[in-house]
């Protein structure tokens, strides 16, 4: 099954145009005709049984035969993960914890952040991408950039938790998760955070743990805590 993503789509929507891009690929590249099928999703959890009545490559249009609600994931996950260097880096990581289970990804801005500007038109086209090759109806949200100060001075709810490589006293996140929660999880830049950083988000009720016994890349830390997160709620 192959999945396309339109945002405007409702469970109350009947007839359905596809915009220029998408009509080309569906009536040239995929060589759907009048009569075929396609499968839709809003990213707000809603499957789309489609069905193809125009089939023009400057203005595919569809009726909608069948929508459905598909199930989310058990559990809220929050990932406030900082921008890495190589920004191609952050893009795996949002590809692959799109894959695995995540409900939201704050950019964070910390002391020691080398990049500071995040694209966020190119970030929401990886996640969608990766939604629609995993078959996952629920988009993530890709909050905006802030500050690791202001991030961590919200009203955050659920388990909160800060992933840091000082040699002080720190949980295992694997022991520390339960299944069906709110979870939201800081990881750090290149550099780690600093220990101004790590006493702010103490003070403000993230409980310091550690993902391992060795040292990650920003990438490598934000998916094993996204798979972990998922593990547990397996």
């Amino acid at each position: 099954m192959q999945l396309f993503y339109n945002p405007d789509i409702t469970e109350k929507t009947m007839r359905f145009s596809f915009d220029k891009e998408e009509s080309r690929h569906i009536v040239k590249v995929l060589r759907k005709n009048i009569g075929d099928t396609l499968h839709i999703t809003n990213g707000k959890g809603w499957l789309f049984t489609a069905e193809v009545t125009v089939a023009d490559i400057k203005n595919c249009i569809v009726n909608i035969i069948e929508a459905t609600l598909q199930p989310n994931i058990n559990y809220k996950l929050h990932l406030a993960v900082a921008p890495t260097k190589m920004n191609d880096r952050y893009e795996w990581f949002l590809e692959k914890a799109t894959e695995i289970g995540i409900s939201s990804i704050t950019p964070i801005i910390c002391d020691r952040s080398e990049r500071k500007i995040i694209k966020a038109e190119r970030f929401d086209k990886i996640l969608q991408s990766a939604m629609k090759q995993s078959l996952n109806c629920y988009l993530p949200v890709l909050n905006e950039a802030m500050s690791f100060k202001d991030f961590v001075n919200k009203a955050l709810t659920g388990d909160l938790f800060i992933a840091h490589c000082e040699e002080t006293d720190r949980k295992s996140l694997k022991q520390m998760l339960k299944a069906n929660q709110e979870i939201t999880i800081l990881i750090g830049p290149e550099g780690d955070f600093s220990t101004k950083e790590i006493a702010l988000a103490i003070k403000n009720n993230f409980i310091p743990v550690t993902l391992g016994q060795t040292r990650l890349r920003t990438e490598t830390a934000a998916i094993v805590a996204c798979h972990s997160v998922a593990f547990i709620n397996e």
